[in-house]
């Protein structure tokens, strides 16, 4: 799928960790940081895909990279530096891509709301992405 929103994995992390809502999950497959999240029917989570029955549904992006059956921290709402954003316009609304764990500037084959492109205070400004995995609505 075009579109994708390139991440580097080493920056992902938290703009303002004390005001973000972060969780610990255990990982149901091999998740890489940067990944958008689904949860299983038996409560863990893996790698979400809009276009794969079951895993179209967002609750958050990895902080870092496990193997099945580890804890990792998931930003559920926030700020997050790591995503190539700088050529998108601020307040770009961002979707789960139909290439598994990506987000995209284009809506998949079921659209799946995950955040915006948003700016910070600084000079520039710097442009990030605000992720708010919204766990009420029902994927289907």
């Amino acid at each position: 799928m075009a579109n994708e929103v390139a991440l580097t994995a080493a920056q992902i992390a938290p703009c303002f960790p004390d005001k973000a809502e972060i969780i610990d999950v255990i990982a149901a497959e091999a998740i890489t940081k940067g990944e958008a999240l689904y949860q299983t029917t038996s409560g863990t989570f893996g790698v979400a895909d809009a276009n794969d029955s079951g895993k179209e549904q967002f609750r958050g992006i990895a902080l870092e990279t496990v193997g099945a059956g580890q804890a990792v921290s998931m930003l559920k709402r926030g700020h997050c530096y790591g995503f190539t954003v700088s050529s998108l316009d601020g307040d770009a609304p961002l979707y789960l891509s139909d290439t598994a764990g990506d987000l995209s500037t284009v809506v998949g084959t079921m659209t799946v709301n995950c955040g915006r492109v948003v700016a910070l205070t600084d000079n520039t400004p710097t442009l990030v992405v605000y992720i708010d995995a919204n766990w009420n609505r029902i994927w289907s």
